[in-house]
This record gives C-alpha cells, structure tokens and sequence, in this order.
C-alpha cells in the first residue's frame, strides 16, 4: 500500500513537473473550484432543506396569504433563499471561465521555452525542444478539462437550485 501511495505520488510530480509552473496554478483553481462546488452540494442537501422548511413554517403559520403585503413577503422568502442558494455560483463560474485561459498561458510559456531552444541549438535539438512542448500541451489539456468539468458542475448544480426554487414557489401557496 505504502509503495503504491509512493509510486502514484511521484507519477504526480513528474506529470507537474514536464507541465510547468502554470499547471500548479491550473490546479490550485481546481481544488479551489471543485471545493466550492462541493460547498454548493453539501449545502444544497442539507442547510437548505432546513431553510425551506422553515420558511414554509412560517408562510403556513400565517393568516393572510392573499393581500399584496402577504405576495411582497412571500417574494421577499423566495428571494432570501434564493440568494443563499446560488451565493457563490458567480465565482464559481469565473473559475471554469479561467481555467481555459491558464492552460493558453500555459500553452504561450512553453512555445516560448521552444523559440528559446531554437533560438541556441539552432532548431536542430528536438530532444531539447520536447520539454517546452510539454510545458505547452499540458497546461492547455488541464485548462480545457478544468473548464469542462465545471461547465458539467454548473450546469447541474443551476439544474438543481431551479428546481428547488420552482418547488418552493409552488409550496407557498398564495390560497388560504
């Protein structure tokens, strides 16, 4: 078990290592991106369920739900959850919108550590040149997976949070 662990590691930090140092950045912006995402999934399943419960609590404990004072409260609840609901969608968004762009930064770091190779050896070293090709392809697949597998997150996850919010609506009634 020890040795797997240890091999699996060092499978890791050579593949970092022949991406460069944007992909270390690449994937700090996934473990944060996916966090948040997980965030969103843990407070979906459980705080939210709680919230929404007691928001219908407090609608159906109420007398009046018909007046235009009892349609701005009930407006006011779903906004309220609503908020909570998609806090952080914003940023999450923006960090699948990034992640592509590192992997072209990513992509433009190693074609110019390839023009530099060229530029000594004279082109003629392609031994010399694959590590800068390495540093170029690497970045910019861990970028577009990055930014894909979030796409996929988001996706659910307003998927999701739609249906909760249609789902509340329709509990609270505006009928006595």
């Amino acid at each position: 078990m020890y040795f797997a662990l240890m091999d699996a590691s060092d499978a890791i930090f050579g593949f970092m290592e022949k991406g460069g140092d944007v992909l270390w950045i690449i994937a700090t912006l996934l473990l944060v991106k996916f966090s948040m995402v997980f965030e969103r999934v843990w407070y979906l399943y459980s705080t939210h369920s709680k919230r929404v419960k007691n928001t219908l609590a407090v609608w159906n404990a109420r007398t009046d739900k018909n007046s235009w004072k009892a349609r701005q409260i009930r407006m006011a609840m779903i906004s309220e959850i609503s908020l909570d609901l998609r806090g952080s969608m914003p940023l999450i968004e923006s960090l699948v919108v990034i992640c592509p762009l590192l992997g072209l930064l990513g992509t433009v770091t190693g074609m110019i550590e390839v023009f530099f190779v060229m530029a000594l050896t004279g082109g003629g070293d392609a031994k010399s040149m694959a590590g800068g090709v390495s540093k170029a392809t690497i970045p910019t697949m861990a970028g577009m997976v990055g930014a894909l597998s979030g796409i996929f997150a988001t996706n659910w996850l307003k998927h999701k949070m739609d249906r909760e919010l249609e789902l509340l609506e329709d509990n609270l009634a505006l009928n006595n």
